[in-house]
């Protein structure tokens, strides 16, 4: 059995600030369902993108499984 890989903050914070309209960080962190939702209101019409990437910086945004990213 396979622990899944810790996901990378940077890697997440350039995702949401880049690509944050679309919800591509939440399907980078596992959250499928919210990043369907973002990605159809274009992240909240940048809104929720927003709040999520001031989540990201203050490092209290976990991967879907609770972990911390690194």
């Amino acid at each position: 059995m396979q622990d899944n890989p810790a996901k990378s903050k940077v890697a997440a914070l350039l995702l949401c600030f880049f690509l944050g309209g679309f919800g591509i960080h939440r399907f980078y962190l596992g959250y499928v369902t919210i990043g369907i939702v973002q990605l159809l209101t274009f992240g909240g019409c940048g809104i929720w993108a927003l709040i999520d990437f001031i989540l990201l910086v203050v490092d209290s945004l976990p991967d879907k499984q609770g972990n911390r990213l690194v």
